[in-house]
Formats: C-alpha cells, structure tokens, sequence
C-alpha cells in the first residue's frame, strides 16, 4: 500500500513500533534509567519491554558483568526485541510473560524499569505486587507513563485522526494510553510495599522526520491503526496519518518536519 506521500505498510506492527516509536521514546528511555542508578554489574529488569528499548540501553550501562531481562505479554514484540539485541554485551534475555505473572525468582533484580507499559497493565496492583517480589531489598523501580493528552499536540492530533476514523468505540480505547496518573501509579506502588515514593513530569522537544510519511507509519504500529485497518481498509489508515499531518500544519518546518513537546509522568519508588 502506497499513497501520494510515499508512504507503505511494510513489515509486522512490532517491526513497525521498532521503527516509528523510537524519536519519542529515546530520551524517555534515559530518563527512567537514570532514575533507577545502575551501575556496573547490576541486574535489571525492562517490564513490558516492548521491542526492547530501554533494554538495550540498559546493557550498555551495566556492561559485561551485569545482566539485563525483558518480559512483555506480546510474543511479536519479544520476537523483534530478540532480533534486536545487541551482540557486544551479553545476551539480553527476552520472555513473553505477562507483568502480573513473572517466571523469576523473588528479590532477584536491582533495578526494574517499565517504559510506557504501566498504563496498559489489566491489573496494575497485580502487577506491582510482582514487580515487588522480583525486585531485591533496597532495589529501585522506575516507570514513565504519559501525562495528559493536552499536554502532548502530537497525541491531540493523533487522537483527533482516530475518532474520526475510526469512531468512538476505537476513540475511547485510545484513552487509556494517558491512563497512567501520578494518583493512580503512585497508589498502587506504595500498595505493593515501595517505599520513597515519587512522581514528577519530565518534558523533552522531539524532532521528527517529515510528517506526511511519518504520521501514518506511527499510527500503524499501533493497536488504534489496527483496528482501522481491520474496520476501515488499509486507505483509512493512510487518510488518518494525512490528518494527523494537518493537524500538526502549524507546527510543521517547510520540509515537513517538525520539533514537538511530549511529557511523561515519571514514577520511583524503593523496594
């Protein structure tokens, strides 16, 4: 699929979100790394990994003699987070697992992280529990979730192109991707047994490549393009990423580029 832009579909939704998610996610990935103090030799954790992110970056700041896992529920996602491992430090261990139901041994991990997963939890209190019970004594835990959609004109304008096609139903699903408060992740840590327990906004500028093939591509790698892909054909998608652009028209350089504000909540706590 191809339109005038010069956009196509290609490759699965996880090969996608490797592709598409990683301008914004990338200094995110850092903030949260920072904010669990790893050092080298640590073993860490990445729950809801994902493609991988934060665990890669995570095995370039333990090094040889740390130990780095990843668990998310997505067999797609842990497939590409395999593919993607890097070879110069030791083999990140990737498990499909969901985050309420573990295969590790109690108190295992110095550090867990949780890159934009925890809004998606079924369970979040299950979730944390786990995540208590996996973490050692005095081990550190970190997670970003985003903040308020008003917050974040790139999800104002992607959520705009979503309920228009895709509808309400689709529209409202989208909500719970800014489901993650600092009220909500905060509870349900302190419920768990961390203690110390933080939230603050972290902002950055991100700069994106020309938005006419970026919006579409993004929005394919989601579960919200999916579902207008399997409601709507593949020629709603591409008119959904094109408003997306539109939207974004005052913001947007010449070249169609554009530099856009995200803010996450940022949450720690101690074990």
């Amino acid at each position: 699929m191809a339109d005038e832009t010069g956009f196509q579909l290609k490759g699965s939704a996880p090969e996608r979100y490797e592709q598409y998610a990683a301008p914004f996610m990338a200094p995110f990935v850092e903030a949260v790394l920072d904010a669990v103090d790893l050092f080298p030799g640590a073993t860490v954790l990445d729950l809801a990994c994902g493609t991988g992110f934060a665990a890669r970056a995570a095995a370039a700041r333990v090094g040889p003699a740390g130990r780095v896992s990843g668990a998310d529920v997505n067999d797609g996602m842990v497939r590409v987070a395999r593919e993607r491992a890097p070879r110069m430090y030791p083999d990140i261990a990737f498990t499909a697992a969901p985050a309420d139901k573990l295969p590790y041994e109690d108190a295992i991990f110095d550090a867990v992280v949780c890159q934009q997963g925890a809004q998606f939890f079924p369970d979040l209190d299950a979730a944390f529990a786990e995540t208590a019970r996996v973490t050692r004594p005095g081990g550190r835990f970190a997670a970003t979730t985003w903040a308020a959609r008003n917050l974040i004109p790139y999800f104002v304008a992607q959520y705009e192109a979503v309920k228009e096609y895709g509808g309400p139903e689709i529209a409202a699903d989208y909500e719970g991707a800014f489901s993650g408060t600092a009220e909500r992740l905060t509870t349900a840590l302190r419920t768990a047994g961390f203690q110390d327990v933080t939230c603050r906004e972290v902002s950055f500028g991100i700069a994106f490549p020309p938005l006419a093939e970026y919006a579409p591509g993004q929005l394919s790698s989601t579960s919200w393009g999916q579902a207008i892909v399997d409601n709507e054909g593949d020629d709603a998608l591409v008119r959904a990423g094109r408003a997306v652009h539109e939207h974004l028209a005052d913001r947007t350089a010449p070249d169609g580029s554009a530099t856009l504000p995200f803010t996450a909540n940022l949450v720690t706590g101690v074990r």
